[in-house]
């Protein structure tokens, strides 16, 4: 038996949350976690979590954080309205460093890219403050692309989305922080 495996079986209560609005994606984790112990209710849109946290919040959640009826931190909020002790992970294929910080504001205890591996999501959602470690230096840091995307993001968030407002704050022609944005983030 795994330390993870070991630490959820010791656990009282181990109802987990996973809301996504990729199916597949949902569902596969939803099964991993169950083989891991936990007891796994699945959500695709923010009404239907936010229903299952007001019948019963839980002691665990994995959290998408864009879908398409609204954010997953509205969720995190939920659940700590109910539940303060409650541990919540952010998944998100739009990572960047401002929903990160967002994220934990929020009272998400990690923030992980999509797509995630059951292992590193158990991981995340039983580590608790004493036993982190500071985390290993990356091995391929950002590059100096995704820094600037990063950025950029993060003065688009700031500016209440506001293309306008972000290309004035960052000195840049509106067009060109058009076409920025609408590509995916640099690796």
């Amino acid at each position: 038996m795994q330390d993870d495996e070991f630490a959820v079986s010791a656990l009282a209560d181990r109802s987990l949350l996973v809301l996504d609005d990729d199916g597949p994606l949902r569902i596969r984790l939803g099964r991993a976690l169950e083989a891991r112990g936990f007891a796994v209710r699945q959500a695709g849109s923010v009404a239907d979590a936010v229903e299952l946290v007001r019948l019963r919040a839980p002691a665990y959640a994995v959290l998408d954080l864009r879908l398409e009826d609204g954010s997953g931190l509205d969720v995190v909020s939920a659940i700590h309205a109910q539940r303060p002790d409650a541990r919540c992970v952010m998944l998100t294929g739009y990572g960047n460093i401002a929903t990160a910080v967002a994220a934990v504001k929020a009272g998400a205890i990690d923030y992980l890219p999509k797509p995630a591996d059951a292992d590193d999501v158990v991981r995340a959602l039983l580590t608790t403050p004493d036993e982190a470690d500071a985390p290993p230096p990356p091995e391929n840091p950002m590059s100096a692309d995704r820094v600037r995307w990063e950025h950029i993001q993060r003065i688009y968030e700031h500016c209440g989305h506001n293309i306008s407002e972000t290309a004035r704050r960052l000195n840049m022609h509106r067009r060109t922080l058009q076409r920025i944005l609408a590509k995916r983030a640099p690796k």
